[in-house]
């Protein structure tokens, strides 16, 4: 074939679904939704979400550039799958790389989408809105307008599992922030973040803290002993005072208290909401206020907490005064679906300001104090093995898999070592490393090279 991303389709849409399923693909951009699943859908549309607008984390601009030709493969299949006849790869315009080794080999119903350096155009619901012109409408899925979403790193695990079979045993991850060699590499399952740490040259900085994910999603971790699972988008080392890690430290009842308090009534978190700017009834300042004091605008208003993406931007750019209306959120949505409440509302029109009132990646990053932390994180090869892994039998959204291996038995990279049963959600799990399983336990599997 003279273009390498150009393919001769000779499996079944059947035949896809399950050697992706046989590889344990999920979603690799933090939800982990088994990708098996979501090719059971007929679409219109299949968009690769190539934009990571978190600051600092640098996979998808880099696997994009390295391995253009596979990324478009690997959306063919997943169009074959699902029936899709067009598909788009959204991505910003600063990822020259990217775009330079993507535009010569694009095929037939393939095009790129060139998005603007805003925050955030990675939140799937207003992908779609900028590549597509649809909106999904509130609490439903992007199938709703006919379009099917992955992102750069799942789509290349589709590809491999569909042309050599290959299990999904490794992940690429940013290490960046304080750290002494700001990296991206490709490491086994189950390593743990401590050794990561390592790999990058440790941290700068005498109190550091750290973050899973990114800055504006990603999670406050209380161990570096966690280990990389197939979610895992990034390590970032922060000063332990700095402004990102004080607030991921506040209680719940800090959170409650200092919105209670203050009795802010302005309104700019709901002005700037991403989703609300797009036709979504999410109202953060009035969910804020019927926590607060009880004062329920209608019971719409409060439900619509489940829509929220959880993006930040309310908590990050909008509040004068420091108020969480996303850490309220998360609260009042724990809340609501432990009794069961659904979301009904219709989707509204789309406010006249909404292009302009995403953020400028450049003035947020300023705005979080993260200029002195970012760093290009280069992509590095690298042979080193860790002697232990920690498998989590949990790596995705669902029910955990199913150990089907004893301690003491070995096993080989790429092996299965947990399943799932009955037909239930989710996603096997193989051996990210040969060596010999040590522990099974109800939460991991535990191997050890030899």
């Amino acid at each position: 074939m003279n273009n390498p991303s150009q393919i001769r389709m000779t499996l079944t849409p059947e035949e896809i679904r399950a050697r992706v399923a046989a590889a344990g693909v999920v979603g690799s951009g933090g939800a982990g939704f088994p990708t098996h699943v979501k090719l059971q859908a007929q679409a219109e549309i299949y968009l690769v979400n190539a934009a990571e607008c978190e600051p600092l984390l640098q996979v998808d601009q880099q696997l994009a550039a390295q391995s253009a030709a596979r990324l478009l493969r690997g959306l063919q299949y997943a169009m074959c799958a699902t029936g899709a006849t067009e598909g788009i790869v959204a991505i910003k315009r600063k990822y020259h790389a990217a775009i330079e080794a993507l535009t010569p080999l694009l095929p037939t119903g393939i095009r790129l989408h060139i998005l603007p350096d805003v925050y955030p155009a990675g939140d799937e619901v207003i992908s779609i809105w900028l590549a597509t012109g649809r909106r999904v409408p509130p609490a439903s899925l992007p199938l709703s307008v006919g379009v099917v979403v992955n992102n750069v790193q799942t789509l290349l695990n589709v590809a491999a599992a569909v042309e050599t079979q290959t299990a999904v045993t490794q992940r690429t991850l940013t290490i960046n922030g304080a750290v002494a060699e700001p990296i991206t590499l490709t490491l086994p399952l189950g390593t743990s973040l401590r050794e990561a740490l390592a790999l990058a040259g440790g941290a700068t900085v005498a109190n550091p803290a750290f973050i899973n994910g990114g800055p504006m999603m990603g999670r406050l971790l209380a161990s570096l002993d966690e280990p990389i699972t197939k979610t895992t988008g990034g390590l970032l080392v922060l000063p332990s005072d700095h402004l990102l890690i004080e607030r991921r430290m506040r209680s719940e009842r800090t959170v409650l208290n200092q919105a209670k308090t203050v009795r802010e009534q302005c309104g700019m978190c709901t002005e700037l909401c991403p989703r609300h700017l797009i036709g979504h009834e999410l109202p953060p300042h009035l969910i804020v206020r019927s926590v607060s004091y009880g004062h329920i605008a209608s019971l719409s208003s409060v439900t619509a907490a489940l829509t929220c993406s959880e993006c930040g931007v309310c908590e990050a750019w909008s509040c004068p005064v420091e108020i969480s209306p996303m850490r309220i959120n998360q609260l009042l949505k724990a809340e609501l679906r432990a009794n069961g409440v659904r979301y009904q509302g219709e989707l509204g029109p789309v406010s006249p300001m909404a292009e302009y009132r995403l953020l400028p990646v450049k003035r947020l990053v300023a705005r979080l104090g993260l200029s002195p932390f970012m760093h290009k994180a280069p992509m590095q090869e690298t042979a080193w093995q860790p002697e232990q892994v920690e498998l989590m039998l949990n790596q995705h959204i669902g029910a955990p898999a199913s150990p089907c291996v004893e301690i003491g038995q070995r096993v080989t990279q790429g092996e299965c070592v947990a399943q799932m049963q009955n037909g239930a959600l989710g996603a096997a799990l193989h051996a990210s490393i040969s060596g010999v399983v040590s522990q099974v336990g109800s939460r991991s599997i535990t191997l050890v090279r030899e």
